[in-house]
């Protein structure tokens, strides 16, 4: 079950949208458009695959390439340096 909330409920009632939570995720709107979602720690923890902040950069950069990973696709922009003389007298 998913709710939406303005931040002003949400600022009214946070302890209604911590309970609907448990039902679902909570939408929260700034002047209508969603802005955050609010979760409970079990969906949270399904989503990212454990304890929050468990897993470092370094730790997802070190991942082995498995059927999960392999279908990740990286393919960055070239780096454009304008390169200048530079005067070292």
């Amino acid at each position: 079950m998913i709710t939406t909330l303005s931040s002003r409920a949400f600022n009214q009632d946070a302890s209604g949208a911590k309970k609907a939570a448990l039902k679902g995720p909570v939408f929260i709107t700034d002047r209508g458009r969603p802005a955050h979602v609010l979760l409970s720690i079990e969906e949270y923890r399904r989503l990212t695959g454990g304890e929050a902040g468990a897993r470092s950069i370094v730790d997802m950069l070190a991942m082995p390439v498995t059927d999960a990973t392999a279908d990740i696709d990286f393919d960055p922009p070239r780096l454009n340096l304008q390169l200048r003389p530079t005067d070292l007298d």
